[in-house]
Formats: structure tokens, C-alpha cells, sequence
């Protein structure tokens, strides 16, 4: 590689690292704080994320915008539910009306759905808004709490040209990236799903495991029963149990499950309320490397990282 082409390489790294920098990351948000500024009057953007348009009809929260997340992926040279391209997720954040100075909430039905919420804030994160909230328990700790649920639609007015301008730049990691892990180490493994499907007793890809190396660390394991719902765990019990697993602040870390949402309730964990510096998504994530028969795959139970 020629001198100019590592300086090129470097100042894009430093771009990319001033742009996470930059921007602020996204918060966890109480349901209680969420009344609080709806009770208020205070302008929000609220998305729900949950999977089927029937449970928003029946009921949302106030003011309450439905996004499929399956709108947010599609298959990319065969490999399912991968990422768009930027101008796809700038027309369809504008076309909500995400302007970034209003607050924008996301949640979805919490409890074993949470995820879908952790992976639209990621990615509205990687777009640079800098006013992003996750509702802390979903759609179920709101209305088991018997807060305001509403059924009419909201009417909200497209957002300005702010989105146009901006780059998506979302904490990812490649195929070749983590292959290369494997094979020379340099970076932590994790995988978000169940113990069962980590383990190769479980699964419905092609072939069930993990990747060699890869620590199992089940992304509903940093929740807990908190009154009416599952929320997040306190922050040091959360990061005393990722210490115990090896998952600790100095590594480099790759995220992955099945389709990068378990991975990115891991990513707000550990970058968000842990404030981890290095924590990527690997997109491709199990779907991927399990279809790659070329590709190595372990099976067992999981042991702390070395």
C-alpha cells in the first residue's frame, strides 16, 4: 500500500471516529419519564417498531408512528435481512418527520421482543440523530401500567432536508473481518442468542453452532422484572457479569445472532450503558456464516473469553 493510500485509509478512520464522537448516543427512557413529557406537551417523535401493524392498530402509544422494522432490511446478494444503503434510510427517517431537534422514542412490544426497538435506535444512531430514546420495558410495562394507549393516528409532517446531508456510518463489522478474527484472533466474539442455538441443539439455519471462539452471552440475560415489566439490569450488574464472561472494556468486540437485532440489544448494553468504546455488529451474522459450508463452526457450551 502506497503512503498516500495509508494516510487516505487513516483520515477516514479519524472521520468515522470523530463522527461517533460527535454524535451523541442514544438513552434509556422510563416509562414514567415518557408520561411525564407527554403529560407536558413536549414535542416527541414516537416510533412503534413492533412486528405485526395488527397489535399497533389495536392499540399504540400516544402520538405513535407504526415502522416495520422489515422495512429497514432486505436481502443483499442473497444473504437475507441485511442493511440498506444510506439514501433509503434518509428518505424513509424523513418521511416520518424525525427531525433532530425533537426527541425521537423507540420502542417495541418489550418483554422477548425488545430487540426490534435496540436495532431501529442503532440504526438511527449510526444516521446521526442526536436525540434518540429507548422506552425501558416496551409496549407491554406501558400498558400493564395502565398509561394512556390510543388508537388514532398521528399526523406528522415530513422532516426538512437535515437528513439528506447525513452519512450512515453504523458500528459494523464484515465477513472478512470477523473470518479474519477467527483465524488470527485480534478481537472478542459474541453471540447473542440463546444458549440451546449457541450451543448446536438448536436452530433453523443450515447449520447450527457458533463461530469458533465466540462467547455466548443470551441478550435477555441483562433484563429483569422491575414492577410491571423486564427492563434493563442496573449498570454495575450488568458490567459485573460481562467481566465474569471475559467481556470487558479494554476489548475489541464483534457482536452477531441471526440477524444483528439480538446483537444490537448487546450493542446499547454494552456501548450505550456501559459506555464500552469498541463494540461492532457483524450484519451478516449467523444467516451468513452458516450458510458458508467453506466456513468453520463450533458446537458446546459456552466458556469465559481468554
Amino acid at each position: 500500500m502506497s503512503r498516500r493510500a495509508i494516510l487516505l485509509a487513516g483520515g477516514l478512520l479519524l472521520a468515522a471516529s470523530a463522527h461517533a464522537q460527535s454524535t451523541p448516543l442514544p438513552r434509556l427512557l422510563s416509562t414514567d419519564s415518557l408520561a411525564a413529557w407527554q403529560e407536558r406537551g413536549a414535542p416527541i417523535r414516537v416510533l412503534d417498531v413492533r412486528l405485526d401493524v395488527w397489535t399497533y392498530l389495536k392499540g399504540h402509544l400516544p402520538d405513535a408512528q407504526y415502522l416495520s422494522v422489515e422495512t429497514l432490511r432486505a436481502s443483499r446478494g442473497g444473504i437475507p435481512v441485511q442493511l440498506l444503503a444510506a439514501p433509503q434510510y434518509r428518505a424513509m427517517f424523513q418521511r416520518l418527520g424525525l427531525d433532530p431537534a425533537i426527541p425521537v422514542v423507540v420502542y417495541s412490544a418489550g418483554e422477548t421482543l425488545n430487540i426490534d426497538a435496540t436495532w431501529v435506535t442503532w440504526l438511527l444512531s449510526a444516521m446521526g440523530h442526536p436525540r434518540v430514546y429507548l422506552l425501558d420495558g416496551g409496549y407491554f410495562k406501558w400498558s400493564l401500567e395502565n398509561k394512556e394507549v390510543a388508537r388514532r393516528y398521528p399526523r406528522v409532517p415530513p422532516a426538512g432536508s437535515w437528513w439528506e446531508r447525513r452519512a450512515f456510518r453504523p458500528d459494523t463489522a464484515s465477513l472478512a473481518v470477523v473470518r479474519q478474527v477467527v483465524e488470527r484472533g485480534g478481537a472478542l466474539l459474541v453471540d447473542a442468542r440463546p444458549a440451546d442455538q449457541y450451543a448446536g441443539d438448536a436452530g433453523t439455519q443450515m447449520r447450527r453452532g457458533h463461530i469458533p471462539g465466540a462467547v455466548s452471552h443470551w441478550w435477555q440475560e441483562d433484563l429483569e422484572t422491575s414492577g410491571f415489566g423486564r427492563v434493563f439490569k442496573p449498570v454495575e450488574t450488568l458490567r459485573a457479569a460481562y467481566a465474569k464472561q471475559g467481556i470487558t472494556p479494554d476489548r475489541d468486540i464483534i457482536l452477531y445472532c441471526n440477524t444483528s437485532t439480538e446483537a444490537s440489544h448487546l450493542w446499547f448494553a454494552l456501548r450505550v450503558l456501559l459506555g464500552f468504546p469498541r463494540v461492532r455488529i457483524y450484519p451478516g451474522s449467523w444467516t451468513e456464516w452458516a450458510e458458508r459450508e467453506e466456513l468453520p463452526i463450533a458446537t458446546g457450551p459456552s466458556r469465559p473469553a481468554p
